[in-house]
């Protein structure tokens, strides 16, 4: 049986044609999800090792498994992991990573895993239903301060205070502990009015996600592992869905591509001793995918290309003799 993904891939078509993946190359798919990356690497002779934190993700890995065999390895492991597990396998250097980052469709669409506020469901938003922190705990266990710095840092709000005062005062009369007891409660306090169209309650939603998963955090630990493990001429292709996160992609991969960087003490410009990237490029959807599928709307691909060599590198960067 040649299993088929859940659903197609946002930027399948752009990530393909960027990285050109080719037959015998080594790479990383770090957020595995229903395959729909991994599958279209292994059919172009590529061997891929998987890591993805859910386990209905990890379900979906058997069938993968089973029709491409030793060239496919999954492991149920958050993708800060990576470097952990690929040395673990004698993968010291690899080809390629991938990052599809965010929630993904069928996640988001099953009610009982709590991240979307148009279901009813528990307040969750764990993508590793093994660890302890839930949204849930949050709410119910942070103070107002803490509450409106989530959702102003990871969620950009800028109604935070007002919603975080509102949740203290809610949660004091009856806990707050679904979904739609949160959306509601955002929304009385927030008009749609003053949010342009968008819910009320989607970027309080987005901070909560960010912060149970610590998705902020371990995105700031792999951009340099993984940038390690790449090989010379290696990809680094990490999909976006929104701007805290593509922030930090752009900033990594521009700072780690420029020749040369300004010096903060004097203004001059002076060559980056930490140039690994020979360029970078950015992918924003088509319309014809927006169409397809209206979530791939606020998609960012941005792809780095580690080609430079190690000696060039190195003779490049070596001081001027006075």
């Amino acid at each position: 049986m040649n299993p088929k993904p859940v659903h197609h891939p946002v930027l399948l078509e752009a990530f393909l044609d960027a990285v050109q993946p080719k037959s015998g190359e080594r790479w990383i798919d770090g957020t595995f999800g229903r395959g729909g990356h991994t599958t279209a690497l292994l059919e172009r002779g590529v061997k891929v090792l998987a890591l993805d934190q859910d386990a209905e993700a990890e379900a979906a890995a058997v069938l993968v498994k089973e029709r491409w065999g030793e060239s496919f390895h999954f492991f149920r492991e958050n993708f800060r992991e990576m470097k952990r597990v690929s040395e673990s396998m004698g993968w010291e250097k690899v080809e390629g990573i991938l990052l599809d980052l965010g929630v993904s469709s069928p996640q988001f669409d099953q009610a009982e895993r709590g991240f979307s506020f148009r279901m009813e469901g528990p307040l969750d938003m764990r993508m590793d239903m093994r660890q302890f922190l839930t949204a849930a705990r949050i709410i119910s266990g942070e103070s107002e301060e803490g509450l409106s710095r989530i959702f102003w840092e990871l969620g950009e709000d800028r109604d935070s205070r007002k919603i975080a005062r509102a949740i203290v005062k809610a949660r004091e009369v009856t806990p707050i502990e679904t979904t739609t007891q949160l959306a509601e409660l955002v929304s009385a306090t927030v008009p749609w009015r003053k949010a342009k169209g968008i819910h009320p309650a989607t970027q309080v939603f987005q901070a909560l996600r960010l912060k149970v998963n610590e998705e902020i955090a371990v995105l700031e630990e792999v951009l340099p592992e993984g940038t390690a493990l790449l090989s010379e001429e290696g990809r680094f292709a990490v999909i976006s869905f929104h701007s805290g996160e593509d922030k930090r992609v752009k900033r990594f991969f521009q700072r780690h591509a420029a020749a040369e960087l300004e010096n903060p003490r004097n203004g001059w410009l002076e060559p980056n001793p930490e140039r690994w990237y020979g360029r970078v490029k950015r992918f924003l959807p088509e319309e014809a995918e927006i169409q397809l599928n209206p979530r791939s709307r606020s998609a960012r691909l941005r792809v780095a290309w580690k080609s430079l060599k190690e000696e060039k590198k190195r003779k490049y960067y070596e001081p001027k003799s006075s």
